[in-house]
């Protein structure tokens, strides 16, 4: 089962959580930044117990309906990014307000303050993801792949790749035909 921490930013904090397991005697799987993954459901007195200890080094455990919103949110966002082609007729913000039934401005709050990232980002991030795959492909030129990702030009793609990556499309794409290039040489 998967616990959701707020504020679980460092190595110290999971040096903490790991102490309050222990302390109260729940066993755990693995501890990662924001998240824990003990080997049983906690008990209501356990749960309380883990939060208020927590609550002491200023760390907060989540809600479960928060986390399973988060990871919605995360679904609804790589479905589209990633298997569907069909352009939104509307904003994303609207889609995924609809789509989850839920005010943006929540979503948006709610997923910055747990991931630590905004919707946009996570999107961005996906959708530069996205396009090194269809580069890797080689089957679509940039122009092709702008249309696929519904960018408004190939100077945006561009802009925004080069801004996540550090490289300009073509750059990677050189540099992946450079390195198949290698290997055929051995």
């Amino acid at each position: 089962m998967k616990l959701f921490i707020k504020n679980m930013v460092c190595i110290r904090c999971k040096m903490v959580v790991k102490e309050s397991l222990s302390k109260l005697g729940i066993p755990f799987r693995t501890i990662e930044l924001g998240e824990i993954d003990v080997e049983e459901i906690l008990t209501p007195s356990q749960r309380e117990l883990l939060k208020s200890d927590l609550v002491s080094y200023g760390l907060e455990l989540m809600d479960d309906k928060k986390s399973v919103l988060i990871e919605r949110i995360k679904n609804v966002i790589i479905e589209h990014v990633h298997y569907t082609e069909e352009p939104l007729i509307i904003n994303f913000s609207t889609f995924l307000s609809q789509k989850l039934n839920y005010d943006y401005t929540y979503l948006a709050n709610l997923f910055s303050e747990v991931q630590g990232i905004t919707i946009e980002k996570f999107i961005i991030t996906h959708k530069i993801e996205r396009v090194k795959e269809l580069l890797v492909y080689n089957e679509l030129n940039l122009t092709e792949i702008a249309y696929q990702m519904h960018y408004s030009s190939v100077s945006h793609l561009s802009n925004q790749f080069k801004k996540i990556t550090g490289l300009t499309p073509s750059h990677f794409k050189a540099l992946k035909e450079k390195r198949r290039n290698m290997l055929e040489n051995l």
